[in-house]
């Protein structure tokens, strides 16, 4: 068998599924070391310029294969692996009492971001990078009818699964029963809400519900919401990416948190 058969270019259809196992682009992977996450193999393509991701790896005794990057291409779920793919086991969920927990340690309030629905990996992705840059103390996903922890999330994210947990409920409406029977105050986000975000008490111990892209939140989701937070619009747009309305809702609690010490 020659080279060009055996790394044949996979079509999208024919890329091998996402199953979390491998964490590919350079930011992800060095990042990802750099936490101490168990890693079993680096690849690493040839020519390619991620001398510090290789580094890193072989200081904290990681095996590095450098090969074609014809390899690399036949092995991303994904197809954009910038040059480097991280062979791990499949990223572990945390409990709710984990969440908590971080929170406790820390002194803080509070601050979990609720996922209801979402599809998009690059959307989960960049949720969890902004809960984590903004130091919300965890993610929560339901376990159907939405994304997991895939590679492509783990790319988006950018190295912020590596520091943020992320809890997969079975039932999303009995995970935001638990929180609100351990004291956390529901704020989930639509366009018709009745609080305004700048009004909103987020000072206290708060969950942020992110609804899906195509129908925002879901009716039972919505109903046990504390307060619904409509984010104020000055174009003819009127609604927000997903991931972009958590981020204006996580930052506007940093925000208020900060101003309130």
């Amino acid at each position: 068998m020659t080279n060009d058969m055996k790394y044949k270019h996979r079509t999208r259809e024919e890329r091998p599924e996402d199953d979390g196992t491998l964490i590919e682009g350079r930011n992800a992977v060095l990042e990802t070391l750099r936490a101490g996450r168990t890693v079993d193999k680096i690849f690493a393509a040839e020519g390619s310029r991620v001398g510090d991701v290789t580094a890193e790896a072989r200081k904290r005794g990681v095996p590095v294969v450098v090969c074609d990057r014809r390899k690399l291409d036949h092995l991303s779920p994904t197809g954009n692996h910038q040059g480097v793919i991280a062979q791990v086991a499949a990223q572990e969920y945390v409990t709710i009492d984990h969440i908590l927990q971080i929170a406790e340690t820390r002194g803080e309030q509070p601050l979990i971001v609720v996922c209801d629905g979402i599809e998009d990996p690059h959307n989960l992705g960049a949720i969890i990078r902004s809960a984590e840059t903004a130091g919300a103390h965890g993610v929560i996903i339901p376990k159907r009818r939405a994304v997991g922890l895939t590679a492509a999330v783990a790319r988006a994210a950018a190295g912020a699964l590596a520091y943020i947990g992320v809890h997969k409920a079975g039932n999303l409406a009995s995970a935001i029963d638990e929180l609100k029977e351990r004291g956390v105050w529901v704020f989930g986000a639509e366009a018709d809400g009745n609080a305004d975000l700048y009004e909103a008490d987020f000072a206290r111990p708060t969950a942020l519900v992110i609804g899906s892209e195509g129908t925002g939140l879901s009716r039972i989701v919505r109903d046990k919401c504390d307060y619904i937070v409509s984010i104020p619009m000055r174009g003819r747009v009127n609604s927000l990416n997903a991931s972009n309305a958590a981020a204006v809702l996580l930052f506007e609690t940093v925000r208020r948190r900060t101003c309130a010490e």
